[in-house]
């Protein structure tokens, strides 16, 4: 799976930062408070930085810098106050690397990474009924990863805190809809050899209202079965390999991520709590875990705090069992172990990613049975990200309201 992909892991980040989610729970066929007047958004278009010579450590040379231009920056969470101001946190990259070839004349290929996670206010400018000009401006962490040659740093590392501001012109579809188009810039940095970004693009937002009383009422009529809150225990074990992780993450569609740090065998113990559910088929929840994972080459003891989102969808439902997959990005983790098996992982920040699927079974549907993967990495918000596999984690949860 290509690194752009772990971009999207980032859309639902701050989803599980604020305690208001817990007042919502008497009405959980509403959006909790955090998520009305919210959007996310995805941006695709050209990214500009001069790369040259000029990011070369003295005593290098370069034959030929190659850089690509198509890059994606995602709306993460961006929240209205009012008609006019808000706030968003947003992540770009590009889609394929800075490549220096023949350094020194070796003739091959290196790569510099760039990320850019930025918090901006945001100012609305109405035009007309259908059209208005967004401005931003605020902070941006860049990130930036070098690469050595014969153990001497080429392009050195750097992470940075930086200016980011921008416009777009965005035209209102309807209450949930904008597209939009737009050019966002950050200034270079001397000090870090860092030229100046550009991104000129066009994409979407996609805005959550208030849900009408009508509709809310139709959910709830409804009946379905959305259990409210769920305790699990799991085991995770490599006997079966990881063949159901390389599947997803290395197959003609990846929509997982794999990892270097292969664990051998661990220990969950998750907390769900159910925040939102639509009519029948789509549920939100958060939940909180805590997991130990033993790795497969040198038994290294890792242990792992994580705060998640879960999206789950229930795709069977009968008087015996309700059947659904689930997923799960972005759950900001601490974990203690940074170098595993020879493998330097990052700091003790990382982010956690799940995908199964699962059964409610029994007369109340209060026996919840599951079959998990997981994945830990930081998104490359440190130089180092060497993930983490893990196996398949079966588990055994009460549901109880």
């Amino acid at each position: 799976m290509i690194a752009a992909s772990r971009s999207f892991r980032w859309i639902v980040i701050l989803l599980i930062i604020s305690p208001c989610f817990l007042n919502a729970q008497d009405n959980r066929v509403q959006y909790p408070p955090i998520l009305r007047n919210s959007y996310f958004g995805v941006n695709i278009g050209s990214i500009n930085y001069k790369f040259s010579a000029m990011q070369l450590q003295p005593g290098n040379k370069v034959g030929a810098v190659n850089v690509p231009h198509a890059a994606v920056r995602i709306i993460l969470y961006g929240h209205q106050f009012n008609k006019f101001f808000g706030a968003q946190i947003s992540y770009m990259r590009p889609v394929g690397w800075v490549e220096f070839n023949s350094i020194n004349d070796d003739n091959q290929k290196h790569t510099v990474w760039m990320n850019l996670a930025g918090l901006t206010l945001t100012g609305n400018l109405p035009i007309n009924k259908n059209l208005s000009l967004n401005l931003e401006g605020g902070l941006v962490l860049m990130m930036r990863r070098g690469f050595e040659v014969n153990n001497q740093y080429v392009v050195r590392h750097a992470t940075y805190s930086t200016g980011e501001f921008g416009a777009q012109l965005r035209y209102h579809v309807n209450k949930k809809w904008d597209l939009q188009a737009g050019w966002v810039h950050s200034p270079s940095n001397d000090r870090e050899l860092q030229p100046s970004t550009n991104f000129i693009s066009a994409g979407f937002n996609y805005n959550m209202r208030e849900l009408p009383a009508e509709k809310a009422a139709k959910a709830r009529a409804a009946g379905y079965n959305f259990p409210k809150q769920i305790i699990t225990a799991g085991f995770a074990t490599s006997s079966m390999g990881y063949g159901v992780n390389k599947f997803v993450s290395q197959g003609a569609v990846p929509i997982f991520w794999g990892g270097e740090v292969k664990v051998k065998h661990g220990f969950t113990l998750n907390y769900q709590r159910n925040i939102f559910h639509a009519k029948k088929v789509f549920a939100l929840d958060w939940s909180a875990g805590f997991g130990v994972w033993k790795s497969r080459r040198d038994n290294t003891t890792t242990v792992t705090i994580s705060a998640f989102p879960i999206f789950r969808f229930t795709i069977l439902r009968s008087q015996a069992l309700d059947f659904y997959g689930e997923y799960s990005v972005a759950g900001p983790t601490f974990i203690s172990t940074t170098k595993v098996d020879g493998n330097l992982t990052g700091e003790n920040f990382t982010f956690q990613d799940i995908m199964g699927f699962g059964v409610f079974a029994g007369k109340k549907k209060n026996l919840n049975l599951s079959a998990r993967i997981a994945h830990y990495s930081n998104g490359n918000l440190f130089p180092q990200n060497n993930g983490y596999m893990i196996p398949v984690t079966f588990g055994v949860g009460y549901v109880f309201n």
